[in-house]
Formats: C-alpha cells, sequence, structure tokens
C-alpha cells in the first residue's frame, strides 16, 4: 500500500512538472543561432556542372520565406524553377536548359530560416559554373522612385554586356537581381567586363522591357566590376555592454557599390472608357482610364442638341461632364448616344472604337419632384409646430424648397493668412454672374468700409477667386445680393455674408531657403509630415522664399524643372531622357510663431540614396527578427 501511494505521489509530481514546464511563460532563453549550411550538393562553388537538381543540407529544420519575392536565380529563368524545402533540405529543380560557359547564382537573402524561432541565416548564395571557371564579381547599390527618393522594394535590376539601346527592350537580362525593403540591390556571379544596368517591374515576366505600363530605370553610365583587398573591423561581444575582442579582418570590397538608379513610369496608359454616369437628369459624366488629347465625337440617336450641352473638362480630359441646358432632352428617362473615342488596342495603339449608350439618370425627374414635395411638407409641419410652442414671439420664416437654391461653398472658411484669398465654388457650372452685386468691406472700428478687391473666374466653370490686400489682424466681409449668380439650369443663388478674419503677424512664421546648386528651374516644394506639398515656390536666384507659414515641422523637396513647364515630368526611355531630377533636404525645419530661419542648402551635398529624411520614409527597411531583444523583453515581463 505504502508503495502505492508513493507511485502515485511520483506520478503527480510528474504531471505537474511536465505540464508547468509545458506552459510556462519564462521558459529558457530563445534559439539566437541561425542555421548553417551543412552540405551542398553539386558542391557549392563547383565548375564544370551539368546537373539541374540541387539539394542543399543545413544543421537544423528550416522554412523559406517569401520565396517569390526573395529568391533570384541569375541568369534569370524564363520557366520557373522548383524551390521547395523537405525537414534540413532544401531541393531546387531549374527547368530552362544550362548554357554553356556560365556562372549560375541562387541568391537567398534573408530567406532561409530555422523552423522554430524564425531565426534568419543572412544573405546566402548557392553558386555554380557550367564551365571551367566561375564568376565572382559583383556590383551594388539602391533604387528609389525618381518623383519622391521613396525605396523600391521588389523590382529587378540586371545587366547586360550588350551596350546597345535596343538590348532592354529585346532581350533578358544577363545577371540579375531583386531590391529588398530598403530598395538595396546586389548582383552577383559577374565576369569581368563592360556593362550597363536598368531596372524593371517585369509585368509579364520576360526579364525585358516590352510594356509602356512597366516601370523602369536605366543609366547612360558602363559598370565595369572591379573587386579589391580590404579591410574591417569586426567586434565580439561577451554580451550587450562588454566587448570581448576586436579583430580586424581581411574581405573582398566589390565595386561599384554605390550605383543609384531612379524608377519611373512612362506617360503612357492604356486608355479605355471606364463607365458613364447621369447621377441627376440634367447631366451625366464620362469616365475614362487615362489622358487624352482628343474629346470623344457624341450623337444623340433619340434627341438632338448635343452641340448645345455645356462641356466641363477634367485638366487631363479624363473626366468629361456634359450639363443638358434643353429641358426636353433632360426630361427623357433614357438618353440613347453614339459616341466615337479613342481606345487601346491589344496591340497597344490608339484607335477610334463608336459605342451605342443608353443613358439612365440614377434619379428620375418625377422622383426629384416627390422628394421636393416631401421636404416642403416637413418644412411646413416643423413650422406649424414652432409656431404653436413660440406664439407671439413666432415669426414667419420663408420656405427654403420653394425654389431650387444654386449652392455655393467658400474656402478657407475659417482664418486665414495674409498671402491666401477666398474662392467661391459653385455646384453646377456658372451662366451668369452679376458683379454689381457682390460687395466687399474691411471693418474699421465699428464700421464697415468700402474695399478694392478682384473677383476672377477660375479655370473650369464653377469657381472664382476674390483678390484683396488682405492686412494681417484685420476683419473683411464679403456680401451678394441674392440672384447674384445664375447657374446654366438657371439655379439662382442666395444671399452671401460672410465675415473673414486673417490672422495676426504674431501668428506665423517665416522660411528663407539659399540654395547651393549650379542648376537653373530649381523648384522648391515645402512638404508637411506626410510628405505632401503644402506650398512650393520657384527659386530665384537660388533663392526660395516661405512667407506667413503655421508654426509646425517641415520638410523640403526641390526639384529641377529642365522643360519650365512648372510640373515634374516622368523619363521616357526611347528618347533617352531620365525624369526630372528631385532632392530632399536631410532633416527637418522645425519653424516657431515669429521665427524666421534663414536656410542654406547644398542640394548635390549629400548622396541621393541619403537624403530623404527616414520619418517622411513611408517603404521602412524589413525589420530583422532580432531574438536578443525577445530575450529581453521576456525577462522584462518576467
Amino acid at each position: 500500500m505504502k508503495n502505492i501511494k508513493l507511485y502515485l505521489a511520483v506520478l503527480l509530481l510528474t504531471i505537474v512538472v511536465s505540464c508547468a514546464s509545458i506552459g510556462s511563460p519564462d521558459g529558457g532563453a530563445y534559439d539566437e543561432t541561425p542555421p548553417k549550411v551543412e552540405k551542398c550538393t553539386p558542391q557549392n562553388m563547383s565548375i564544370n556542372n551539368s546537373k539541374k537538381k540541387i539539394s542543399i543540407t543545413f544543421d537544423e529544420y528550416i522554412n523559406i520565406e517569401s520565396a517569390n519575392e526573395k529568391v533570384v536565380i541569375s541568369p534569370p529563368q524564363i520557366e520557373m524553377p522548383e524551390i521547395s524545402t523537405s525537414g534540413k533540405k532544401i531541393n531546387i529543380t531549374l527547368f530552362d536548359s544550362l548554357k554553356n560557359n556560365t556562372t549560375y547564382t541562387i541568391d537567398f537573402s534573408d530567406a532561409i530560416v530555422d523552423n522554430n524561432e524564425g531565426n534568419p541565416m543572412g544573405n546566402f548564395t548557392y553558386s555554380f559554373a557550367t564551365g571551367s571557371n566561375i564568376d565572382t564579381m559583383e556590383v551594388s547599390g539602391t533604387l528609389l522612385e525618381s518623383e519622391n527618393l521613396e525605396p523600391i522594394k521588389g523590382m529587378l535590376v540586371g545587366l547586360y554586356s550588350n551596350l546597345s539601346d535596343t538590348a532592354f527592350t529585346t532581350l533578358p537580362f544577363e545577371r540579375v537581381s531583386r531590391t529588398n525593403g530598403s530598395g538595396r540591390f546586389n548582383i552577383k556571379g559577374i565576369a569581368p567586363g563592360k556593362y550597363r544596368i536598368f531596372a524593371l517591374n517585369d509585368m509579364d515576366g520576360n526579364f525585358f522591357f516590352n510594356q509602356k505600363s512597366e516601370k523602369i530605370a536605366f543609366d547612360s553610365i558602363i559598370i565595369e566590376p572591379k573587386s579589391e583587398l580590404a579591410f574591417r573591423q569586426d567586434t565580439t561581444w561577451i554580451d550587450s555592454t562588454h566587448v570581448d575582442t576586436i579583430k580586424t579582418v581581411a574581405y573582398t570590397h566589390f565595386y561599384p557599390d554605390d550605383i543609384v538608379l531612379k524608377g519611373f513610369s512612362e506617360e503612357f496608359q492604356d486608355l479605355h472608357l471606364l463607365k458613364v454616369e447621369r447621377p441627376i437628369p440634367d447631366m451625366f459624366t464620362i469616365y475614362f482610364t487615362g489622358p487624352s488629347d482628343t474629346i470623344p465625337q457624341i450623337k444623340g440617336l433619340n434627341f438632338e442638341g448635343i452641340e448645345n450641352m455645356v462641356l466641363e473638362r477634367s485638366l487631363h480630359n479624363d473626366t468629361l461632364t456634359y450639363w443638358i441646358t434643353d429641358t426636353l432632352v433632360s426630361n427623357l428617362d433614357t438618353l440613347t448616344v453614339s459616341m466615337t473615342y479613342l481606345d487601346t488596342d491589344t496591340l497597344h495603339q490608339l484607335v477610334y472604337r463608336t459605342d451605342t449608350l443608353d443613358i439612365i439618370p440614377k434619379i428620375t425627374r418625377e422622383r426629384q419632384r416627390k422628394d421636393l414635395q416631401e421636404k416642403i411638407k416637413d418644412w411646413e409641419k416643423a413650422q406649424e409646430k414652432l409656431k404653436k410652442r413660440e406664439k407671439e414671439k413666432y415669426k414667419a420664416r420663408p420656405n427654403p424648397y420653394l425654389r431650387e437654391e444654386l449652392e455655393c461653398q467658400i474656402k478657407p472658411s475659417s482664418n486665414i493668412a495674409p498671402n491666401q484669398n477666398i474662392t467661391l465654388t459653385f455646384n453646377e457650372p456658372i451662366g451668369e454672374i452679376d458683379s454689381t452685386a457682390f460687395h466687399f468691406y474691411k471693418k474699421k472700428d465699428t464700421l464697415w468700409i468700402d474695399e478694392p478687391y478682384l473677383l476672377l473666374p477660375n479655370k473650369g466653370l464653377r469657381s472664382y477667386t476674390l483678390y484683396a490686400e488682405w492686412q494681417p489682424g484685420e476683419k473683411y466681409k464679403l456680401e451678394a445680393d441674392s440672384n447674384a449668380v445664375k447657374s446654366i439650369l438657371n439655379k439662382l443663388s442666395a444671399p452671401i455674408n460672410k465675415e473673414i478674419s486673417v490672422s495676426p503677424e504674431e501668428s506665423f512664421g517665416a522660411l528663407f531657403i539659399q540654395l547651393i546648386l549650379p542648376d537653373t528651374g530649381a523648384v522648391v516644394q515645402l512638404l508637411d509630415t506626410n510628405d505632401k506639398v503644402v506650398r512650393e515656390v520657384r527659386a530665384e536666384n537660388n533663392r526660395a522664399d516661405f512667407y506667413y507659414l503655421q508654426p509646425k515641422e517641415y520638410y523640403l523637396r526641390l526639384y529641377i524643372d529642365k522643360n519650365g513647364d512648372g510640373k515634374w515630368t516622368t523619363g521616357a526611355y526611347d528618347k533617352n531622357c531620365q525624369p526630372e531630377e528631385v532632392f530632399y533636404f536631410p532633416k527637418p525645419i522645425i519653424l516657431r510663431a515669429l521665427w524666421e530661419i534663414e536656410q542654406d542648402w547644398d542640394v548635390r551635398g549629400i548622396p541621393l540614396s541619403k537624403q530623404k529624411p527616414e520619418a517622411i520614409t513611408k517603404q521602412k527597411p524589413e525589420s530583422e527578427k532580432k531574438i536578443k531583444q525577445r530575450n529581453a523583453e521576456r525577462n522584462k515581463n518576467r
């Protein structure tokens, strides 16, 4: 009996300890050791190899993360290779025929991790040669978005020994790499010689540029890979604060290692009809997928009078709104039209296409009438209740729904800076405006005094801007009589009574930028913390001044407007035209109220890849798995 009790006690203790071991939040330290290669078949760096099946064995169970993104085989494989893991092995099968006297590299980047803790192996590359010698040269650099210097992740970067311009558009890359989360690339297994370098967002998997929609980068420089013996200091740590040893280690330095490529998309987009909408009976809008310099030809099939419609166009003609001024036409439930327009065919050529369209309003004229009647009734009921509640204090009010008024938005609606102006935007194109019905005043003591102003139309059909000599700390007022503005659909505006306050001088700061720059045509852009343009100024005599700025944190970007069109312009490969250059000031500028900051900017003084501040860089480097930090956090929470 005593033995049975002892046995049960030991068994119970074993179960408790076992359960505690499984569920313990403390546990032991994480495994921090990355996988190590034990064997390769064929051997890594082997020569005269003809085998297309490769096996790599590690000292522990492993996985491959994001193989399609991170693993790159060079020369590039037209038929996708098969890459799989099995326990401690990676198996690769190549399906393309092996080329004679060629070095093959399989660059795993940091895709190989151990199965338990996800420790990355680091930048591991397997190589073999089909000839009697193996090429080991490397070149590296960074790929950035040309318009905003964002690192570009996941694009191919490749080399050609064929130095002609047509190689990029007709032949697959000879050597290739892929950019990581920092936009960095490293092309390995290169033979000595001269090369040109390109980047490609390969949409169709043929490893050359043959679609205008593919993002690219190119450079006219000739690259000659070289290497030299170099030395670096390697530190061994006892712990996070104590150094064990510092050794000088020899290594092979491959260069160039500072290539900067600027990716861009050419000014081309497949042009197609996207949709046609008619939200109300009085108008319809045609949407296209891209810009066009040609307006479609439209013909009414069940009505006449297309030529009498008012056309409102977007800047690049990708959105076209037709306002129907003839009520006989707008009252039709269905407008049937024939439309001839430019469309991109299967060969990516613009051709004319003709469609017949039935355009039906989302809200019919009858539905509009019923909705208006309901609003009138609801308003009258509300007034009756108000009249009973207020009795003798009640004042009759005009019913706002008895006529449909032209709506107007006035912006900015709050305090403005002295260098701002006021914009009036109406919800329909303006047909007539009575300038004598507008009045503008400045407040002096308790009186409103007439003040000079200009009310000028903007581009488009719906908005005007009020220009005045705004004085800091002063108050102004804009008034307009009812019916001052009439739309093309004969709607009339309501009275306007808008007071406008100008912020005082002490609410603002100023920033004066002195450029160190040999180029002309510089446009300096002031950015917010989201990398959005707040204001831009064309530099004069290498100087850009920003007055009346709100106190906050700003950043600076600059582009060289070579063609003088007032906007950043992309590149074109067939014209050997690079996108216009862009630069960033490398740190934020903190502006306080009443501060005037003078800032020198040596635009080319810092390498392009190090210019954009990390705080406004959206494409962050891929976070590495840091096991020591996890252990530290674990110990902290004990």
